[in-house]
């Protein structure tokens, strides 16, 4: 039997950083997981560290928006019928978060994570010797109507209050920075100041061997088998049971399938989401990644080519893959760039653990002494990983946590 300081279950960006900011901190850290580091949701994602702004993606509050979704002809979310009934309560929660008051709160509470991303990914990146995958170039998002970019407003406002850089842009000026698209929208927003990485796989398990050099352990194991032994928790591993009187859970959406045993019932929603990659046509380049906004997918420069992402989709976990927003996105998307033939045959689909404030939950597991939370990271996963794992670090250690961690606690929801 081995023992550790910390079990640290689920290795995506989130569990693998938080797992190496503990090891930093001198503790022996085991990070455990079913699979190999950075495979699930974690792999599949625009590269960006950052949000398109500051305010957190809202349930669509225009009739006709929400008309073409439940037609299922709207390339910004797809849903499932058969899921609709699980999923009523937190679509409702979502939309009651998605009021303009609620916007502004939800955006002041994520800021003091959001804006210091970008420093804790360079933090690891340098020490990770990782630092080829940043790009420091910002990212654009463009809008094709009026009405859309008029929406835009109140956000704009608040940028300039918490001092997040962004311009505004007409189409000259935008084409200046990305000649390669087609001026088929009306306006653009550069957002200077966020980074993005062109392979997050890789960053993650740079992370990764990171924790294995400061003296991390890494085993294949289940999760789910977590448990009490007299005052340790302990999990199965291919190597054997792990005891430790810390734990902490990352497991993005299967957390439930650990805290549920637990009596610890959180309200965990579920976004899906899809990408595919393409080779540009001709000699076409895109330099950052680029979010059209009315529909929904980003187009982002990845080592394994041209990303397209698309937006949500609201299904059942575990439920088959169905890519149909592909077929909806594709004509805007070639509208806007010279997109050619595949670079692969995989259609990716991954997971987003959701909670309808759009915030992640980092901090004790309620009633359960030595159990920790990092998870529900919703789109952030990638930025939040490494600042979460930092302030779930300094709670787990006793250190005064440099920002306060009260609004991430799981007792908000009562």
């Amino acid at each position: 039997m081995a023992r550790s300081d910390v079990i640290v279950l689920g290795a995506g960006i989130v569990g693998t950083s938080a797992a190496l900011q503990l090891a930093k901190r001198g503790l022996a850290v085991t990070l455990v997981d079913r699979g190999r580091p950075g495979e699930e949701t974690s792999y599949g994602n625009t590269g960006v560290i950052g949000g398109a702004g500051v305010y957190p993606t809202a349930f669509p509050s225009d009739l006709s928006r929400l008309l073409s979704v439940a037609l299922k002809q709207s390339p910004e979310a797809n849903y499932h019928w058969a899921a609709l009934p699980r999923l009523l309560s937190y679509l409702w929660a979502y939309r009651a978060a998605s009021t303009p008051k609620r916007m502004e709160e939800i955006a002041r509470v994520m800021h003091p994570l959001m804006s210091r991303s970008l420093a804790e990914h360079e933090t690891l990146l340098a020490e990770s010797n990782a630092l080829g995958y940043l790009r420091k170039n910002g990212w654009i998002t463009i809008y094709r109507s009026e009405h859309r970019f008029a929406d835009l407003g109140p956000e704009l406002d608040l940028c300039k209050e918490l001092g997040v850089p962004a311009s505004v842009l007409d189409v000259d000026a935008t084409l200046a920075l990305e000649p390669n698209l087609a001026p088929v929208f009306k306006h653009a927003v550069f957002w200077p100041h966020i980074g993005s990485l062109s392979n997050p796989l890789a960053v993650t398990r740079a992370y990764a061997a990171r924790f294995a050099a400061l003296g991390g352990v890494f085993v294949n194991g289940d999760a789910r088998s977590l448990h009490r032994q007299g005052s340790n928790w302990r999990v199965d591993t291919a190597e054997g049971p792990i005891d430790a009187p810390q734990a902490v859970v990352a497991l993005g959406i299967w957390t439930p399938d650990v805290l549920a045993p637990l009596g610890i019932r959180l309200p965990l929603g579920i976004k899906r989401g899809y990408h595919r990659h393409f080779k540009p046509r001709g000699n076409k380049t895109i330099t950052r990644p680029t979010l059209d906004v009315e529909n929904g997918y980003v187009l982002t420069p990845m080592e394994q080519g041209l990303r397209l992402t698309t937006g949500a989709e609201f299904a059942d976990r575990d439920a088959p893959p169905t890519p149909v927003q592909f077929d909806r996105l594709m004509p805007a998307a070639k509208e806007l760039f010279p997109i050619g033939e595949r670079a692969d045959d995989v259609t990716w689909m991954g997971r987003r653990p959701m909670f309808a404030d759009s915030t992640p939950v980092v901090g004790p597991a309620p009633g359960q002494r030595g159990l920790w939370l990092d998870f529900g990271h919703g789109h952030y996963g990638l930025t939040l990983g490494p600042v979460t794992g930092r302030l779930l670090a300094d709670q787990v250690t006793g250190q005064t946590p440099f920002i306060d961690p009260a609004p991430y606690r799981a007792e908000r929801f009562g």
